[in-house]
């Protein structure tokens, strides 16, 4: 494109916009942000406003995003390339993943020069810059992703409540031999029980993926606002002991808070074993050990760095597990079967 005025993306804005690009999120809404701030902030001449760019064609979006980020990687000394194989990947993927309207594929079928991009890829960058970098090369991207715990292309999502078993769910499912970045299933914390039921109703409007939701006991309710609106393809578990934090060992927890208190108090085994829901024990302990308020995601972490063996996971977790393996082993055999 002529007569246009550029200010070069950096290296660390092209990685970045090349991280967002790649996130699991409806390609629509990921790639219209991402030109669109790429417009605003580095088209000099002539001079768009983001309201401007709501009224501007997908691809003259296009068109100008790809001219600032092909320009930024030469201003770096990257030659331009015509090697489009991972833009097409890219599509193709994000074809398999989610339902596309055409304005949208026009977004996708563009000439950013991805050659140059993986260039800037280290192996300290995040799983989905190193799973393009992939893209690149690979003749079986599954069986790279299997072999370099890439998660992504992503196969499966998993909806829960919270960070706790964002973080702890995909520990206790790689001790039982099911690494979720290896089979590509992707958790995502919706942020409470009635954002399930939010998120949910969001993703199966376009995504093709098979979801499997987890609710705490308490959230019997969502689990019917769901059902009328479950797909075949989908699965939910309801915890049966109370909410996630109530599934975890005993003698995980204790040995967890033992370390985290080594300089203040051990905690006595009669502490945990109350019949309280282990959140209101946990913020009684917190409170009363100099350890401030109980913060779910901290805790999570906490527990993660003391997660030993197959011993710290509970029945039910063990459960959970497995429905989300099997459940998925049987729709691949499926898509198997009919293809």
């Amino acid at each position: 494109m002529k007569n246009l005025k550029i200010k070069p993306l950096t290296k660390e804005q092209i990685l970045i916009s090349a991280d967002r690009l790649t996130r699991f999120k409806h390609p629509e809404e990921k790639y219209l942000r991402v030109f669109r701030e790429i417009i605003t902030g580095n088209l000099i001449e002539p001079k768009y406003k983001k309201s401007d760019l709501e009224k501007t064609d997908y691809e003259q979006i296009k068109k100008l995003a790809e001219c600032i980020i092909n320009y930024s990687l030469e201003n770096l000394s990257y030659q331009n390339s015509e090697n489009f194989l991972i833009n097409q990947r890219l599509y193709d993927y994000e074809k398999s993943v989610f339902d596309i309207n055409a304005e949208t594929k026009k977004l996708l079928k563009n000439k950013i020069n991805y050659s140059a991009i993986i260039e800037l890829i280290d192996t300290t960058c995040c799983k989905n810059l190193r799973w393009l970098k992939h893209l690149a090369t690979s003749t079986d991207i599954e069986k790279d992703r299997k072999k370099f715990a890439l998660k992504f292309p992503i196969k499966k999502v998993i909806i829960a409540e919270g960070a706790t078993e964002e973080t702890l769910l995909p520990e206790f499912a790689k001790i039982c031999g099911y690494d979720f970045d290896k089979e590509g299933i992707f958790v995502i914390s919706a942020g409470g029980k009635n954002q399930v039921v939010k998120l949910y109703y969001k993703l199966i409007e376009s995504l093709k993926l098979p979801i499997f939701i987890l609710l705490d006991k308490d959230a019997k309710e969502n689990l019917e606002e769901i059902k009328p609106k479950l797909r075949k393809k989908d699965r939910i578990h309801l915890v049966a002991c109370g909410e996630f934090e109530d599934m975890l060992p005993r003698e995980l927890i204790k040995r967890t808070l033992n370390d985290e208190l080594s300089n203040i108090s051990i905690i006595e085994t009669n502490v945990l074993n109350q019949d309280l829901p282990t959140v209101e024990i946990l913020e009684e302990v917190f409170k009363t050990r100099g350890m401030h308020e109980l913060k779910k995601a901290e805790f999570a972490k906490m527990i993660k760095r003391n997660i030993r063996d197959s011993q710290d996971i509970s029945g039910e977790i063990r459960q959970i597990i497995n429905e989300i393996k099997t459940g998925f082993d049987k729709i691949e055999e499926k898509i198997n079967s009919n293809s």
